[in-house]
């Protein structure tokens, strides 16, 4: 994971120094070819497994970090590229640690109030949820964070590719007993430009039934965006959920 020091007082992630760059070329999805500004080319990983659609533009300019140590083959890792409205945030293993962060502070009213969180809990199907919050006299919750770079006509969406491991998640979800347990799926989208949320059901139509079929069996949409920038990234403010069409329940 990138930033190497734990959240602020206020909740952000901060930044270590960036390395600044124009975006070449992104291949094999976890690679991508930069050109930095003192004129070295330099092929970075790039943590992110989706299509990246409308922000991986080459020509844009983008920011790394650098990591020395002996075992990385690859020294550099994708951060954010600049887009025209926006910056936006390309590693996916960012979203995890900070919402587990802002929950922690009390920065999410709708998760406030439980005491522990654990990271990576297996179920008894072999699938893996992001986080599980307990407190004393609370059900437990369950969510399941998924990072959203996708911003159309100023609406976020979601998936920005077929994602039948999306669909998975949702599915473990809405499966568990709504008794028992919360169930959250939590869009962050890691960009400033969002004005709304919708699932992209003309990219993943199946994700967008499993989706409406999840909200009815009582799993809970939530999407935030972020305040983003070259020092730091924290949560900002909820976005409003649209879920066009019948529920298919």
């Amino acid at each position: 994971m990138s930033p190497a020091s734990g959240p602020d007082a206020e909740g952000r992630i901060p930044w270590p120094p960036l390395v600044e760059g124009t975006l070449i070329r992104r291949y094999k999805r976890f690679l991508a070819d930069m050109r930095l500004t003192d004129g070295r080319q330099v092929t970075a990983h790039c943590a992110n497994s989706g299509r990246m659609t409308a922000c991986c533009l080459p020509g844009r300019p983008v920011y790394l970090t650098r990591h020395d140590r002996p075992e990385r083959k690859l020294k550099f890792t994708w951060e954010m590229i600049r887009m025209p409205t926006s910056l936006v945030g390309v590693n996916t293993q960012i979203p995890n640690r900070l919402v587990a962060a802002a929950i922690a502070g009390g920065r999410i009213p709708a998760l406030r109030g439980y005491d522990s969180i654990r990271r990576e809990v297996r179920l008894g199907t072999g699938t893996r949820l992001d986080l599980l919050l307990e407190g004393v006299g609370r059900r437990p919750c369950y969510v399941e964070v998924k990072n959203c770079t996708l911003v159309v006509d100023g609406i976020a969406r979601f998936p920005d590719a077929p994602t039948a491991r999306g669909r998975k998640h949702l599915e473990t979800l809405a499966a568990q007993p709504g008794e028992r347990c919360r169930r959250v799926n939590f869009f962050l989208v890691q960009r400033v430009d969002a004005a709304g949320f919708e699932p992209a059901d003309d990219i993943d139509p199946e994700y967008g039934r499993a989706l409406r079929s999840a909200v009815g069996r009582g799993v809970e949409l939530m999407a935030w965006d972020v305040e983003l920038n070259t020092r730091w990234i924290g949560l900002n403010r909820p976005v409003d959920i649209g879920l066009p069409g019948p529920q298919a329940v």
